[in-house]
């Protein structure tokens, strides 16, 4: 037929190279409310809960016997249950209703119960909700700071660099896993440059992130997976009780430490069920609760392209995000990864968690050019640094990020560097020469550095895990370099885990190493003139971009 040019137009619009596919729920491919969803239930016989959402007990999979022993109040069960799901619903929107009420509510109902309740809600009321029961008041964001060519050095200068934009966690990862001690490394010390406070971590396989913690080389964890069906935990070789047998290591040691989870993965690894998303989901975030863990990364994470191709996928994104927190959990929210070629589509699915704030707004916004980012690259990187800083001035919103000076950015970098360089020297390890400390000073990625010899680093990468050389040698070798101010921080960051406040849910530390979290930082949203109110230095530092024409100098 002869064709429309509006339509051939619009076919070449960015939108239309992403995937999108109708429903498909036997397989899992819905969002919310699938037909294979069960209806919420619970009883409740000697003391144990015997049925759960039209489930009898002797048919429960491990993840119900998990959930039903662990992850529900009894004591509430039954009152919390009784209510109706639109009951419930509109408490989450009513700005009367306190959040500790919700919190109560929310903890003794079950998974199918929760995703009703957040079904009820459209995007909007999701986000009142979830402004209200964001657990820290105060939002925050997470960054990535990853190479392709696993460069300790050039990370050591995108660390402090982020750090100064603002950024209160970091991530790392490797491309080469027998990198991971150096590019742990290259982002604690970069990070601790950049402002004291900092906490980084090195996402790796679980038993090498944890040797590596222990070591002192990073400061907390986040990809510990759960998931929603026994399937799927099973190729994993896991179970509940293995991770949260997992999470009480790290807290045992001091690492502040969270779980993984996200709408899409059953899906993605071919075990759904047939369930809905969210409903996984929902099992996933009481799991995490049951465990006892602190809070949850999820947004679907990495799974991001399954959710986003359905209809109503980035909605169940929020969802999760927003039962999340009325567990009373922290939660750090995604946006991690991109999944669209559209930069209008991309923008709107941040929105989501930018506008009501979420305790980590990004679980990994790219700190990093995305051809640079090991985590798939992030929705958000580098190159949108003006955008965010705009988006958070037009709409006074706190995004967790200020403006820079380009001549602070590239002194801080130098510094980062040159601290590395001195660190490397006094511990016998390869030379960073004065020509990589220009390079990286500069350095917009790496395709602007200098290539090392891989062969020489990755042996002395592995020695630091081989011999156990403890964050008690890089404090002393940054002393010895005549690095004391950041040595002082290191060690004040390992002299955390003793202390153990930053276990509390959603902590993070200001550059005095003063904790905040959300027990002395409660979120006490009930509506307008309460809650996070962005004023003060720090709407002057948001709205003084770099671009704004100072009237007295024009």
């Amino acid at each position: 037929m002869k064709r429309s040019k509006r339509f051939e137009a619009l076919e070449k619009r960015p939108v239309n190279q992403d995937g999108f596919v109708q429903d498909w729920p036997d397989v899992g491919l819905v969002a919310i409310d699938g037909p294979n969803d069960p209806k919420s239930s619970l009883k409740i016989e000697n003391g144990k809960i015997s049925e759960m959402d039209g489930k009898k007990r002797a048919d429960f999979d491990f993840i119900d016997i998990f959930l039903a022993d662990h992850a529900i109040n009894i004591g509430d069960a039954e009152k919390s249950m009784a209510l109706t799901s639109l009951e419930i619903a509109r408490m989450l929107t009513d700005i009367n209703v306190p959040r500790a009420k919700i919190v109560t509510i929310a903890t003794s109902i079950t998974p199918a119960k929760l995703v009703e309740v957040v079904d009820n809600l459209n995007v909007v009321e999701m986000m009142m909700a979830l402004q209200k029961m964001r657990a820290r008041k105060t939002p925050s964001n997470q960054c990535h700071i990853t190479n392709v060519k696993d460069n300790p050095i050039l990370i050591a200068a995108d660390a402090a660099e982020a750090a100064l934009r603002g950024f209160d966690e970091m991530e790392t990862t490797v491309a080469v896993t027998r990198y991971a001690p150096f590019n742990a490394l290259g982002l604690l010390i970069g990070a601790q440059v950049g402002r004291g406070g900092i906490l980084t971590q090195c996402a790796l396989e679980e038993a090498t992130e944890l040797k590596l913690g222990m070591l002192g080389y990073t400061a907390y964890a986040e990809t510990i997976s759960v998931y929603g069906t026994e399937q799927v935990f099973t190729d994993g070789d896991d179970t509940p009780w293995s991770k949260a047998f997992l999470a009480s290591a790290y807290a045992s040691r001091g690492l502040k430490m969270r779980f993984t989870s996200g709408t899409g993965s059953e899906v993605l690894m071919g075990y759904a069920e047939g369930k809905s998303m969210l409903y996984l989901e929902a099992r996933c975030i009481m799991i995490t609760k049951g465990a006892g863990v602190q809070g949850l990364q999820n947004g679907s994470i990495s799974c991001i392209g399954i959710p986003a191709s359905v209809s109503g996928g980035i909605r169940a994104v929020l969802a999760e995000n927003l039962i999340t927190s009325m567990l009373d959990m922290e939660v750090c929210s995604g946006n991690d990864q991109t999944f669209t070629h559209s930069d209008i589509r991309k923008t709107a699915r941040t929105m989501m968690q930018f506008l009501p704030g979420t305790d980590f707004i990004f679980s990994g916004y790219g700190g990093v050019p995305n051809y640079d980012n090991m985590f798939a690259g992030s929705n958000f990187d580098v190159d949108d640094y003006d955008d965010y800083l705009v988006l958070q001035r037009d709409l006074k919103v706190d995004g967790g990020l200020k403006p820079i000076k380009e001549a602070d950015a590239i002194a801080i970098r130098n510094k980062a560097a040159k601290v590395l360089q001195g660190v490397f020297k006094e511990m016998g390890l390869p030379q960073i020469t004065d020509e990589e400390v220009e390079a990286v000073t500069y350095a917009h990625g790496s395709k602007d550095v200098p290539d090392r010899n891989v062969v020489e680093d990755l042996k002395a990468a592995q020695s630091i895990l081989k011999n156990e050389i403890t964050v008690l040698e890089v404090v002393k070798a940054l002393s010895k370099s005549g690095n004391e101010d950041i040595a002082q921080r290191v060690l004040s960051l390992v002299k955390q885990r003793i202390a153990g406040d930053y276990l509390h849910t959603s902590s993070i530390f200001d550059d005095k190493f003063n904790v905040i979290t959300a027990v002395n930082d409660p979120n006490d949203y009930m509506g307008p003139g309460t809650g996070y109110r962005l004023e003060g230095a720090r709407w002057d530092e948001i709205k003084n971009i770099n671009q704004a024409l100072d009237p007295n100098k024009m």
